[in-house]
């Protein structure tokens, strides 16, 4: 589907209802740890930002495909943001779940985290919103189940995802109108 840069692959395929039994975000949980090699970093021993974009894509599609159990692609990365570098040699801790599901898409809150091996000390280093979109056989949108937050921790984030979700529509809707 034009628009859509990263797909993963899965198999199983739900009932093209809009009933789809809700899951928790929990179900949806990937942790990845990754450790920083110098083809990783640039001449300061720092990793390339792109290269913790690629891996927080990767920990978010998995999260999308385990709530959705389809086929997911990429529709946006936004607020992404660094907040530390991640040096050489640190293992790199990257953490995704869903917070939001619509009707067809999905948003994928990302903490990164790094963990000097030496110390055990871990730094938080960036966070990232993802929203990815599951697609049905013929490579259309498809529904995906919705979101059940049971935690006071879920809810804040479920509540948080509601809000960047208006955002991105009243962006979307603003640039249609330029457009």
């Amino acid at each position: 589907m034009k628009g859509y840069n990263n797909c993963m692959p899965l198999t199983p395929s739900l009932s093209k209802t809009s009933s789809l039994p809700p899951k928790s975000p929990n179900d949806s949980s990937v942790t990845m740890t990754e450790l920083v090699l110098p083809s990783d970093t640039n001449a300061l021993g720092t990793i390339f930002g792109g290269k913790v974009m690629s891996w927080i894509d990767i920990a978010a599609a998995i999260a999308a495909g385990r709530h959705a159990r389809r086929v997911v692609v990429t529709a946006s990365i936004d607020a992404l943001h660094f907040i530390a570098p991640i040096k050489l040699g640190h293992y790199v801790h990257i953490r995704a779940m869903v917070n939001y599901a619509g009707r067809t898409s999905l948003e994928v809150g990302v903490r990164v985290d790094s963990e000097n091996p030496l110390t055990g000390e871990m730094t938080h280093t960036s966070t990232a919103y993802t929203t990815f979109v599951a697609l049905d056989d013929h490579g259309r949108p498809a529904a995906v189940p919705p979101v059940s937050p049971g935690t006071p921790e879920e809810k804040r984030r479920y509540d948080e995802a509601l809000k960047r979700r208006a955002s991105r529509m009243k962006l979307a809707e603003e640039l249609k109108i330029q457009g």
